[in-house]
């Protein structure tokens, strides 16, 4: 007869008191001090946070498919839209043994470079404006600022300060928009391109611009409707000023500038989500306000999903809904705490977002996904987001140091739950006429081709 040392409801109460108590992440040890030596995440949470087998007592079990005959047993561990898209919608997820091994929850430098922040005293603090510096003073060095973070802010800080968490990212994506009877509205393609200017590997500014966090370009390949569209983020350090918006429209051949509220809006026709959506952080930290962690729990969700490098074009298969396409298959894992954010945009008056709630694995203080909320406080776009390594068996896409896998997202539902659209977004290896996804390249070449007001115009022109 075995004994168990904790009974099953053991981590989920732990985890409750230590929300009410303020205390950082971990249930039988501090995740910091396993974080810190590489150690067994077995030892920071007990068996049934760490295997969905034990959770479910055998109701649900590792490479099983969530359906709507089993779901509810697991209803808990899921976000309440995701829930009724397997229960109603005909989605179903594979679920995939608990991640252990931390370096694979991050680009390999971004996780080397927070290792060697916390071996040598390097720490993130806040300032009196609530920007956050460096113990000594500085901008913050890179890597990720608060590795066991107690409070809303400190999770906030962790998603703003590096979306991609490396110096340079640069996205095909597609974007398929499906009505609610699941005929294709649009199908756009294009070029996203994320430049860190501070908080960067090597702990200097790009160029010298050290007022700037980073810049953030949208090039529009196709449809030919915005093929030559583009948009340019320009992001200050300080989180309390926002950025600044430019926009080259093929069809006015010159670039303009749009005003902050802009970023409530879609971009182009059909789309659901908005600039304020992507990573859970798509405005300046500071803009919004009252954060809040309202829960700790466990969940299911894409942390450390599958790379489809056995796909064409990395893109993954269909499935449910009215035509069998509007779902990407995708794998969920048991992550054994989670921290609900809850945010606001209080700088944001005539905003139509009332609020935000964000799931964020603590293990890599990652997001899963982000429901965002109308002014009736009604649910209304769920911007779920799959992350992982790429790696798949012997297959391997190379990240910024030209030998470990890159550590990306790989797909995205933004299913707007008032109207049943749904923008279904996959992370390509590659775009028509050769614009490719790239983790390592040359940045002052990227500089030139996708961030300055002359770019938007040399892109609209090709």
């Amino acid at each position: 007869m075995i004994i168990r040392k904790y009974d099953h409801d053991y981590g989920r109460r732990q985890l409750m008191k230590n929300l009410a108590a303020g205390a950082a992440a971990g249930v039988l040890m501090p995740l910091n001090d396993i974080f810190a030596s590489g150690g067994d995440l077995a030892k920071v949470y007990p068996d049934e946070l760490m295997s969905i087998d034990m959770y479910t007592k055998g109701k649900i079990s590792t490479g099983d498919y969530l359906t709507a005959d089993n779901v509810d047993h697991v209803k808990e561990l899921l976000d309440p839209i995701c829930f009724d898209q397997i229960k109603t919608m005909g989605r179903r997820v594979r679920i995939r043994p608990t991640t252990k091994d931390f370096s694979a929850m991050f680009p390999r430098e971004f996780y080397d470079r927070t290792l060697y922040n916390m071996n040598n005293g390097v720490s993130a603090v806040f300032d009196k404006t609530g920007n956050v510096k460096t113990n000594k003073g500085g901008n913050w060095v890179g890597g990720l600022p608060f590795p066991n973070p107690r409070t809303g802010p400190e999770i906030q800080a962790n998603l703003a300060m590096s979306w991609g968490r490396a110096d340079y990212n640069q996205y095909a994506v597609q974007d398929t928009v499906l009505n609610p009877d699941g005929t294709l509205a649009y199908d756009y393609e294009f070029i996203w391109a994320e430049l860190q200017m501070e908080a960067r590997m090597d702990g200097k500014a790009f160029r010298g611009m050290d007022d700037l966090i980073r810049l953030q370009t949208v090039f529009f390949t196709s449809t030919q409707d915005v093929a030559g569209s583009s948009f340019l983020s320009k992001w200050y350090y300080d989180q309390r000023k926002f950025p600044d918006l430019y926009g080259y429209l093929p069809q006015f051949r010159r670039v303009r500038q749009f005003p902050t509220n802009q970023r409530f809006e879609p971009l182009i026709p059909g789309v659901t989500w908005f600039l304020t959506d992507p990573w859970a952080a798509g405005d300046p930290m500071l803009t919004w306000g009252d954060y809040k962690i309202i829960e700790r729990k466990p969940m299911l969700g894409g942390f450390n999903a599958k790379w489809n490098g056995d796909k064409e074009n990395w893109k993954a298969d269909t499935h449910g809904g009215p035509n069998g396409d509007t779902f990407w298959d995708t794998d969920f894992e048991l992550a054994p705490e989670v921290a609900i954010l809850e945010s606001k945009p209080t700088g944001y008056p005539r905003a139509p977002v009332g609020r935000r709630l964000a799931y964020i694995d603590v293990r890599n203080n990652m997001y899963c996904g982000n429901i965002r909320f109308d002014r009736q406080d009604k649910p209304w776009v769920n911007f779920e987001t799959n992350f992982g390594q790429y790696k798949l068996g012997d297959k391997i896409e190379v990240g910024p140091d030209g030998k470990s896998p890159a550590w990306s997202w790989t797909n995205i539902h933004s299913f707007d739950a008032q109207t049943g659209r749904m923008s279904r977004i996959t992370h390509n290896k590659e775009n028509p006429g050769g614009h490719k996804s790239d983790f390592g390249a040359d940045q002052d070449k990227a500089y030139s081709r996708f961030f300055t007001q002359q770019a938007l115009q040399r892109l609209g022109q090709v």
